[in-house]
């Protein structure tokens, strides 16, 4: 049976290494593969970047094809990680190579040296190749970047031709016109070429619908939104649905319902079957021309409403948000008409003069409008019954208010002044993004508001605490943040450009031989925060269910919990460094040496850290303790890591470094027990029978009821003063926190018994004779008196 069973056990067993070297093969080939095609395009990439002759789509495929296998060599670099890490283990482990000098190591493990570096060089073979792959392709995506940027930069320096020569006028209209003529002529072939064809007739219907739809939507459908959300507005405060927050959200349709009044408006015309190349070229960009025109309107409608009851980001007079929306209106109809007559001027190749006088009325009418905007931002200053708000830093949102109208203002005048220098290129590039970043930081304005109201909606708060409230201002950090690409590609930054800065994100950086990722933060985070809260969940556990089970004080179970808290950070630390796959070895030289600086700097916070964990430990003042330290008396109430924080009986609080505890003398009133002893002073006139001074005494002390009567109070005559015969009191309590109320009620006690008595409490007196009364001189200094007998006359 055994022998049966061993050819089939060496047969799986061979298996199974033939698989794993089969998997160990896999990825060389692959790279192998992939390097002999990466060849020939990095040579033509390479010839490509020679010439300079390609254009800036052929250059951006090119990027594209090089960025797909810059990303395959990043990932083959990983490849036989494990079985690198196991064979370079292994080699460790023989220990090192002789020096010169000494004994050869022996031969056996010599010959098994010999193995595992012949296996280590095979396998690193791919990743070696896939790195200097990686190299060369991330080195030739860097120069393509640098080509483009050189051409944007060099095509906004080139001075065209001057929009203001009126040999421009001419021709510039006369191509502007064939144009419509020839989309009149095609239109005319088309409907010529439908009354032939029975299609048509077909979708007759389908068009009559479309174009009806199409008339509905765009001339009453946003007038019908506008209504409908001034409505909700006036109802603010009044029903569920009466929300401002679902105010903004039927707001949002005065721009969904006429887009989708100019994308049925395409349909009909599509249906048509009348449009030719220039006619299909406008009708897809329909759609577009509406959501920038329509979405201009709710935004100026948004920062400049119609009704004071409608908040808004700016706090302005009817007359300056009147002005505002015809200016969001312009700003529209300029990025309307810029779209369509960029898209018209590319199809059929208009002579550069054309394009320049074409777009030079758009550009000024465009930098007239973002100085008007600007004007409204500089003369803009916050109410003043906002200024008086707790927390709400007026002089800084003024400035940040007028710093962006001054920068709109001087963008707005340089753009026009550059159109007419002949930089038509620069102008385009200064005029409109100015206005879509405006446009979006209005936008992230109108969203604080929505996010506010949003907060407020759901948690039932007012306005007035949700604006003061956290969570919004964080949603709108975020929110700006996620917003940076999109400026990024308002000014003119390539999609590659925002993708080569994620991948080197994503490729992270490194530190000495230490290499750090994203992901390698990641994993960290992820770990640590799991550790974290099992930590937590620990403590709880035994703060609930395990410790008041057991006969552990206060003290003790606070001790154990802070220990489990801070093993649980630390091994938590330790893990997550371990999973993510940081390599701290690098860096321990660089720790070594800033730890000696760090140490000096750190050396209180250290010691007091240390004598927290004594504390902890050897537990000589636990929590409710009265104790006594540095001057200072209270109760402890708490017991941290660097300090101790003690309550007085005055009600303050007094913060004691741990340090102190160590190293100082701690007096502990309560430590074990509650018991303590009180002394009460006495003192009686000189004759008094002391005897019975005495009894008077122990009665007293015995007829409390805090005193232990186990061992007995004890009066003591202390001996003879100047003034007095001295007795004390000394008890022992049952609670010595009221030792103060113990030493009163004797006192009161003491005083109406001795009355009673007879006995005599000495006061202190003082005779004062003179010397040499003869030396003082005859007349002193007068000093006013007062007659009460005089008149009042006299008096006054």
């Amino acid at each position: 049976m055994a022998r049966m069973k061993r050819p089939a056990i060496l047969s799986a067993l061979l298996r199974t290494v033939l698989l794993c070297l089969a998997l160990l093969a896999g990825p060389g080939e692959a790279v192998a593969q992939d390097v002999a095609a990466w060849g020939a395009l990095a040579e033509r990439a390479e010839e490509t970047l020679e010439t300079g002759r390609a254009s800036d789509r052929a250059m951006d495929q090119l990027r594209a094809e090089i960025a797909t296998f810059r990303e395959r060599f990043l990932s083959a670099q990983g490849a036989n990680k494990t079985r690198i890490d196991t064979l370079q283990a292994q080699i460790d482990g023989l220990g090192p190579l002789p020096a010169e000098g000494e004994p050869a190591e022996p031969e056996e493990i010599a010959i098994r040296r010999a193995e595992l570096m012949e296996q280590l060089a095979r396998i690193t073979v791919p990743r070696r190749e896939a790195e200097a792959a990686y190299n060369r392709a991330d080195g030739l995506i860097r120069e393509i970047d640098s080509t483009m940027r050189l051409r944007r930069t060099d095509e906004w320096m080139t001075r065209g031709p001057w929009p203001l020569n009126p040999a421009f006028w001419g021709p510039a209209l006369g191509e502007l016109n064939q144009s419509l003529v020839q989309l009149k002529n095609e239109i005319s072939a088309g409907l010529r070429r439908t009354d032939s064809r029975p299609e048509p007739l077909e979708n007759l219907p389908w068009m009559l619908f479309f174009l009806f739809v199409a008339v509905a939507l765009v001339v009453r459908g946003r007038a019908w939104m506008e209504r409908l959300t001034l409505y909700l507005y006036e109802r603010r405060g009044g029903r569920r649905f009466g929300h401002p927050a679902f105010a903004f959200v039927v707001s949002l349709m005065q721009i969904v319902v006429p887009v989708l009044g100019m994308v049925a408006l395409r349909e009909a015309a599509f249906a048509s079957g009348s449009l030719g190349l220039r006619g299909r070229i406008i009708a897809e960009l329909l759609p577009w021309i509406g959501a920038l025109f329509f979405g201009a309107l709710w935004l100026g409608a948004r920062t400049f409403p119609r009704r004071d009851s409608i908040a808004a980001p700016l706090i302005l007079s009817a007359g300056f948000r009147r002005n505002g929306r015809l200016m969001f209106l312009g700003l529209g109809v300029c990025l309307s008409l810029n779209a369509l007559l960029t898209r018209l001027a590319n199809f059929d190749r208009y002579d550069p003069a054309t394009v320049v006088v074409l777009d030079f009325p758009i550009l000024v009418t465009a930098g007239l409008i973002l100085w008007r905007l600007g004007m409204i931002l500089t003369g803009y200053k916050i109410p003043r019954d906002m200024r008086d708000e707790d927390g709400f830093d007026a002089g800084y949102f003024n400035w940040l208010i007028h710093l962006i109208g001054r920068i709109v203002m001087g963008l707005g005048l340089i753009g026009p002044l550059l159109a007419v220098a002949g930089y038509h290129v620069a102008a385009k590039g200064l005029l409109f993004p100015t206005a879509l970043s405006l446009a979006l930081v209005t936008t992230l304005a109108v969203l604080w508001i929505v996010v506010r109201d949003g907060y407020s909606l759901l948690t039932g708060q007012s306005d007035e605490q949700a604006g003061d409230a956290l969570v919004p201002v964080l949603i709108i950090f975020a929110l700006s943040l996620a917003a940076l690409p999109l400026f990024a590609l308002i000014w003119g930054a390539r999609t590659t450009d925002l993708s080569e800065l994620w991948t080197r994100f994503r490729e992270g950086f490194s530190i000495g031989e230490m290499h750090l990722s994203p992901s390698d933060f990641v994993t960290f985070l992820v770990i640590f925060a799991i550790g974290f809260g099992l930590t937590r969940l620990a403590q709880g556990l035994l703060r609930s269910a395990v410790l008041p089970r057991t006969r552990i004080d206060t003290g003790g179970r606070n001790a154990i919990l802070a220990g489990l808290g801070y093993l649980g950070v630390f091994l938590a630390i330790v893990f997550a460094i371990t999973t993510a796959g940081i390599d701290l070895s690098s860096l321990a030289i660089v720790a070594g040496a800033l730890s000696v600086g760090i140490g000096f700097g750190l050396q209180n916070i250290v010691s007091n850290f240390v004598a927290g964990i004594i504390l902890l430990i050897e537990r000589p003042i636990s929590e409710g303790d009265w104790i006594e330290v540095g001057g200072q008396m209270g109760f402890v109430k708490a017991i941290s890591v660097r300090a101790t924080r003690i309550e007085t009986f005055d009600r303050t609080d007094v913060i004691v470094p741990n340090a102190d505890f160590v190293s100082g003398t701690v007096t502990n009133w309560t430590r074990g027990n509650l018991t303590g002893r009180v002394i009460v002073p006495v003192g009686v006139a000189h004759g008094t029978d002391t005897r019975r001074v005495e009894t008077v005494l122990q009665s007293i002390a015995e007829a409390h009821p805090l005193v232990v009567l186990i061992p007995p109070p004890v009066v003591l005559f202390q001996g003879f003063g100047p003034d007095s015969m001295n007795f004390e009191i000394r008890a022992i309590l049952r609670d010595v926190n009221f030792v103060m109320t113990v030493k009163s009620d004797m006192n009161h006690e003491i005083a109406a018994r001795f009355a009673a008595e007879g006995f005599e409490i000495p006061v202190a007196q003082r005779v004062i004779r003179l010397r040499n009364p003869d030396a003082l001189p005859a007349t002193g200094p007068s000093y006013p008196t007062t007659d009460t007998n005089a008149p009042e006359e006299q008096l006054s």
